[in-house]
């Protein structure tokens, strides 16, 4: 099951079917998702997801709408009911004021017509609404709530993972935010990971280069019989590194009879480089 799935499965099962208002407000959300489509005096609903149209049909119940009808093409299930036997104005959910109302109104746009990514792989929340209004109008309600989301066309969508989070927690998906938060912190951990071994192997490439080049210069003043010419403190240090090529310059310091910090063993390289050109 995917993870948009499973949010879907939690929130399908909340109990509040005998609050007559939530109910509702979360069938308003299902009516104004871009998965419905009024049509010849009917509303039908659209979707891929059992659970959708188990509660779907549920919340019709507790309105006393019973006279509806559910059919399956291919992997689609639709419901459809009249118009007339609906008494909601889902025009007018902007004017909703009382906060558990407005968390149902947004459970069921989700519900209706919202999917996640695998959070694994990325963060991205999406809802589709039936028109650009409502677009208009959910991203001022979820900014009066500190939850930041963008549009675009006739949907909003969410990138950010901490906005996800609150934006889980805002409709009611306590157990998929536990889940989410669990991921995303194995992802800032991987990602750190990742760049200490990829600052450790940039380093490391860096010694090994300067290596090469540091020893490629002693050889050529052995070969030309330079070498026996640099003063003792040089011909010391470049004995030490031909023994040592993958020690760092702190370490190759400490190897000198009388040690030197890493900047002072830096000059004589450089010094033996320059001569050997």
């Amino acid at each position: 099951m995917s993870f948009s799935a499973e949010i879907k499965k939690e929130l399908s099962q909340i109990n509040n079917l005998a609050n007559k208002q939530e109910v509702k407000y979360e069938l308003m959300g299902y009516l104004i998702s871009g998965n419905t489509l009024k049509e010849k005096g009917k509303i039908k609903y659209s979707t891929e997801n059992e659970y959708n149209i188990n509660r779907f049909a549920k919340l019709l119940k507790n309105m006393n709408i019973n006279d509806f009808s559910i059919d399956i093409q291919g992997k689609i299930y639709n419901i459809t009911f009249k118009v007339a036997d609906l008494k909601i104005d889902e025009e007018n959910f902007e004017q909703i004021e009382e906060v558990n109302y407005i968390k149902s109104v947004i459970r069921g746009i989700f519900l209706g017509a919202g999917s996640i990514n695998n959070p694994e792989n990325k963060y991205h929340l999406e809802m589709e609404l039936l028109k650009q209004g409502y677009v208009t109008t959910i991203v001022k309600i979820m900014k009066k709530y500190n939850i930041f989301v963008k549009s675009i066309d006739k949907s909003v969508y969410i990138k950010d993972g901490e906005e996800i989070s609150k934006f889980l927690a805002f409709i009611g998906a306590s157990n998929s935010v536990i889940k989410f938060e669990e991921i995303r912190v194995q992802r800032a951990m991987n990602n750190k990971i990742n760049r200490l071994v990829n600052c450790k192997t940039a380093n490391l490439n860096k010694v090994i280069n300067a290596s090469v080049e540091q020893i490629d210069a002693i050889k050529r003043l052995k070969e030309s019989g330079n070498f026996e010419k640099l003063d003792d403190n040089l011909k010391e240090l470049a004995e030490i590194r031909l023994e040592h090529p993958d020690l760092p310059l702190s370490e190759l310091g400490k190897l000198l009879k009388e040690p030197v910090g890493k900047s002072g063993v830096n000059y004589r390289l450089k010094k033996i480089i320059e001569l050997s050109k």
